[in-house]
């Protein structure tokens, strides 16, 4: 089948997850034991925070920069969430699409009926046991007990009708990236 030269040839695989579900982890893991196959381009988020080293990697930016950015379109998709600013850069989603790759990005649930819309999308949710969530919220050190509580009994369930799988992290971080991995390579060998 060949694919119109306007027509998105691969697939966006959204990564999501509740806070604390490990996502970055897996989400580094998978990208160092890919780095070598084409297949596989791991979307580079801007955000309205600064650098974390211990956390995901990606491009900080100050609020008014994203304002424009995504008020000039350069976001394929943008969000908001707990006071700070995500934007999925187009040309990046738009370079791996066209390239037939599986594009892979750590999305908001929120955002998933956009992406839905408007790319072929699977998602992969992480996903850790209430206690393990807790536990890894703290030791992040971001929130106080009041504001880790109030994200663990925040529930926020995937759209209907995604093509969704459930990627469990409730272990080591070399057995959630196993998983993370055997997703992702699945995702590759389906059709969008």
């Amino acid at each position: 089948m060949s694919v119109a030269p306007d027509t998105p040839a691969g697939v966006l695989v959204a990564v999501v997850g509740a806070s604390g579900a490990g996502k970055d982890t897996l989400l580094r893991g998978a990208r160092a034991a890919l780095a070598g196959d084409g297949r596989f381009r791991f979307l580079r988020r801007d955000i309205t925070r600064g650098p974390d080293p211990d956390g995901e990697d990606h491009r900080p930016v100050l609020p008014a920069e994203f304002a424009a950015r995504r008020d000039g379109g350069d976001y394929a998709l943008w969000w908001d969430a707990h006071g700070l600013g995500y934007g999925l850069p187009a040309a990046a989603l738009d370079a791996a699409l066209r390239a037939g790759a599986v594009a892979v990005g750590n999305l908001s649930r929120g955002a998933l009926p956009d992406a839905a819309r408007r790319f072929p999308l699977r998602v992969l949710e992480v996903a850790a046991p209430p206690a393990l969530l807790a536990a890894r919220l703290a030791a992040r050190g971001r929130e106080d007990a009041v504001a880790v509580a109030a994200r663990l009994a925040r529930e926020a369930p995937l759209p209907p009708g995604l093509a969704a799988e459930r990627v469990e992290n409730d272990g080591t971080p070399e057995a959630g990236i196993e998983r993370m991995l055997r997703a992702l390579r699945g995702a590759a060998s389906v059709p969008a």
